[in-house]
């Protein structure tokens, strides 16, 4: 495969250097203000009576679900719509929601909030991956998107340093009461990390916005209404409109019947887990959450039959999103459940936590990321498993270091097993996607971002912690039931491991079975 890789015309080093730190600082107030739920996990769920599969349920399915859902069809917009417009407003909208989640009163309203935090928060990722992909060339794109995707453990120790001196903070100064509003301290904190995401959002408007494809030589043209091509992907993932879309798209009475017995399948899954555990809450939000995946699979087939070849027939892809998705459940569910781990285990206050663990989350995952980006970049050119390699280091590097936190006897050790899960935890974060960007065409890479996403957000959010919490409650001891979560490591290597006898055969013939799927390539795309 020969294409043209250029970098971006008339754009200086130091503006690609500044549009990668604004956008990593977007997102790192995308993960600090769900982060932020973790070092508040005990002071809520006392102060509302909730059960560690609620907290989860709360950080990982009620954000995951509908982030995914709503990333499809924004994921779409992003590919036809000016993206820096995209992420400012959805930065704004999800700064409100974190902000007005100080004023929740039940597990009810909470839920609501962090289901919209969720919407808002699908528009920065997927548009943030494709304006770097067209900045960058792809000499260089490992290492850029790992440089943004820092942001994640940035904003990831960020939330647990601000969040546990605010709410300690705030509960001394008005141990007697007084405060304003009568707030106590994690409502407090709350509202503290929802303000500043309206000035970053001012700030990303300004950006430049790239033109696509152009550093590899295959601009996409300009959508004339791209919003009515999200209108149209939105209705295919809001049911019941799911059948209807299909049935517009020309599916037929067969496509039609299809979906709707997928969705009797996944609403008879549901039922059975509903009944079995219980949580009514978790199992319908991740059903309809399948479903609507299916839904979106089906039409995506229809109206766009080149992306959909490439995003769902592409074995590497296939194998690494699910592979990496593992190396998910791990990261998400230590990073969420080790602050009130060892709140738990030694005593500890979120203050000490959080200013212990965030500095620790800070360096070695940043440390981490941008590590995983360089060594993806440098393996890479020297062999095309080079970005799965890096998984498998992740996986495997990652099982230790979280079983000598878990048999940790006392807090400094924790935290110094802590620093080695982090740095192994996140080698993999920025490397995920820059495979992902590299598998399709750049006029379908949000989109591409977004299948990518629905398989991290449910296995590596709404199912990793989520079960962390249920065994949690089930046998009263959060250490053994983040031990089971190891078993996760195993998975992410047999399958990433698989994707490399792929990943050189699927990059060679990226145009070829693009062509053959019905894509129309410039003459020069040889």
């Amino acid at each position: 495969m020969q294409r043209e890789a250029r970098d971006a015309p008339d754009v200086s080093e130091a503006a690609r250097r500044r549009i990668v730190a604004v956008l990593m600082l977007v997102y790192l107030l995308n993960v600090l203000d769900r982060q932020i739920l973790s070092i508040l996990n005990e002071r809520i769920k006392a102060d509302l009576g909730l059960a560690d599969a609620q907290m989860a349920f709360l950080f990982g399915t009620a954000f995951a679900v509908f982030h995914a859902i709503f990333g499809l069809p924004l994921a779409r917009l992003a590919d036809v719509w000016v993206r820096k417009n995209l992420i400012a407003i959805g930065l704004a909208s999800w700064s409100v929601l974190t902000a007005l989640s100080g004023l929740a009163t039940g597990f009810g309203q909470l839920a609501a909030l962090r289901i919209g935090i969720g919407i808002g928060e699908a528009t920065s990722t997927p548009a943030s991956y494709s304006i770097l992909s067209d900045y960058f060339p792809p000499r260089r794109r490992a290492t850029a998107i790992a440089f943004f995707a820092s942001g994640a453990m940035l904003g990831a120790g960020a939330g647990l340093v601000v969040g546990g001196a605010v709410v300690s903070g705030w509960d001394a100064a008005f141990a007697g009461g007084g405060a304003p509003g009568g707030l106590v301290g994690w409502r407090a904190a709350f509202l503290v990390v929802g303000l500043p995401g309206f000035l970053l959002a001012l700030v990303v408007r300004r950006l430049r916005e790239p033109v696509r494809g152009e550093s590899e030589g295959l601009p996409a043209p300009d959508e004339p209404r791209p919003f009515r091509a999200f209108l149209f992907e939105l209705r295919a993932v809001v049911p019941p409109f799911t059948a209807w879309h299909l049935a517009a798209l020309g599916a037929g009475r067969r496509g039609v019947a299809s979906n709707l017995g997928a969705a009797a399948a996944v609403a008879g899954g549901a039922w059975a887990l509903v009944a079995a555990t219980g949580d009514l809450a978790q199992w319908t939000a991740l059903g309809l959450g399948v479903y609507v995946a299916i839904s979106w699979m089906q039409a995506l087939r229809l109206r766009d039959a080149p992306a959909a070849a490439l995003v769902f027939r592409t074995r590497s892809l296939r194998l690494g999103c699910v592979g990496f998705a593992c190396v998910a459940m791990l990261t998400n569910s230590f990073n969420y459940w080790t602050a009130p781990l060892l709140m738990r285990e030694f005593g500890a206050s979120p203050a000490t936590v959080g200013v212990a663990l965030g500095p620790i989350l800070i360096a070695m995952g940043w440390l981490g990321v941008t590590s995983g980006g360089w060594l993806a970049d440098a393996w890479k050119r020297r062999s095309p498993v080079g970005r799965l390699g890096v998984g498998v280091v992740s996986a495997l590097g990652s099982v230790p270091c979280a079983a000598a936190l878990l048999l940790a006897p006392d807090l400094p050790r924790a935290l110094v097993a802590t620093a080695g899960l982090q740095f192994f935890a996140a080698l993999w974060i920025g490397v995920g996607p820059t495979l992902i960007q590299e598998s399709v065409l750049p006029r379908v890479r949000a989109t591409a971002a977004s299948f990518y996403g629905i398989v991290f957000t449910f296995m590596g959010y709404a199912l990793g912690p989520y079960l962390v919490g249920r065994l949690s409650d089930a046998i009263g001891d959060l250490r053994t039931a983040l031990a089971w979560m190891l078993c996760a490591s195993g998975a992410a290597v047999v399958l990433l491991l698989l994707a490399m006898r792929h990943v050189a055969t699927d990059e060679t013939t990226l145009l070829a079975r693009a062509r053959a799927a019905g894509e129309l390539l410039p003459a020069r795309a040889a």
